[in-house]
């Protein structure tokens, strides 16, 4: 099953989207799709609801929101495929890199992202993301995590490469930047999306494929990472977690494959659909 949030900003309307590639209109079941949807059954209420025909038509034509409402948190994870820590000079790490995100980041999957003011190298990161559906607290195996999981997404983790390593500190700062979040377009059921590791994720720039990898190469798996976390911290309903990106990206390639107002990223992840955003100028 398919979830999705169509809308102005502030104004989305939680819909689902049938096999036939139909959408219903979800308001008489939720206000929203967040936290307290996700840990209330409300994934269920939806499939009972839509299986017995009792949902209205969306209305068409309308913008694509980010198909969970801001998150509490999203937290990152670094330099999880060989490729990208190859590229980026970086040792293949022992345990996974954490570091987090903004929730304000957080923007439709074909809204414009903008390109901070004063960067010269904003870069681009196609990442499969998890939704979490369910409290997890000191997990026992990464075997409990896929118990958590509301369903994956697709999300495009902007970055800004000199605010993020050559400015001191941490990463947080060349990451959590006006719209470098670019979420959806749909929330994917784990029983549709199937295995978590086998999925293709493609990343083009002006047409240009730069990225195209899978997850079957990631160096900690989805369930391994979600485990891992609970370790350290609470993971709520809402969530989200980007689970790192393959090679391609601009860091690895060079000064001239760094994002500028006007191009055009489009970001596809198998069976999540795809994203298209134009740069723009904060």
């Amino acid at each position: 099953m398919k979830l999705c949030r169509l809308g102005s900003p502030g104004g989305e309307r939680p819909c689902v989207v049938d096999a036939e590639g139909n959408v219903f209109d979800l308001s008489s079941l939720t206000a929203d799709i967040d936290g307290g949807f996700l840990a209330g059954g409300g994934i269920e209420r939806v499939r009972a609801a839509l299986a017995a025909g009792e949902l209205p038509p969306a209305a068409s034509g309308q913008r694509v929101g980010p198909p969970v409402a801001r998150p509490g948190k999203i937290v990152c994870i670094g330099l999880n495929y060989s490729d990208h820590a190859e590229e980026t000079k970086a040792a293949v790490p022992l345990e996974p890199v954490v570091f987090m995100k903004a929730p304000n980041t957080v923007v439709g999957p074909d809204d414009e992202v903008l390109v901070p003011r004063g960067s010269v190298k904003t870069d681009y990161e196609v990442e499969l993301a998890v939704v979490i559906g369910a409290t997890a607290r000191y997990l026992a195996s990464p075997e409990e995590a896929a118990g958590v999981i509301a369903g994956y997404t697709i999300v495009n983790d902007v970055s800004e490469r000199e605010f993020q390593l050559e400015r001191g500190g941490q990463w947080d700062k060349g990451k959590s930047c006006e719209t470098f979040n670019p979420l959806g377009p749909w929330l994917v059921t784990p029983d549709e999306v199937g295995d978590p590791q086998a999925l293709g994720v493609r990343l083009w720039v002006n047409g240009e494929l730069r990225q195209n990898g899978s997850t079957k190469n990631q160096i900690f798996g989805v369930h391994h990472v979600v485990w891992y976390l609970s370790q350290f911290m609470v993971l709520e309903p809402g969530d989200v977690v980007n689970t790192g990106t393959p090679a391609g990206v601009a860091l690895g390639r060079g000064p001239e494959a760094y994002l500028r107002p006007g191009d055009v990223v489009e970001v596809e992840i198998d069976g999540l659909g795809r994203q298209r955003q134009r740069m723009g100028q904060a």
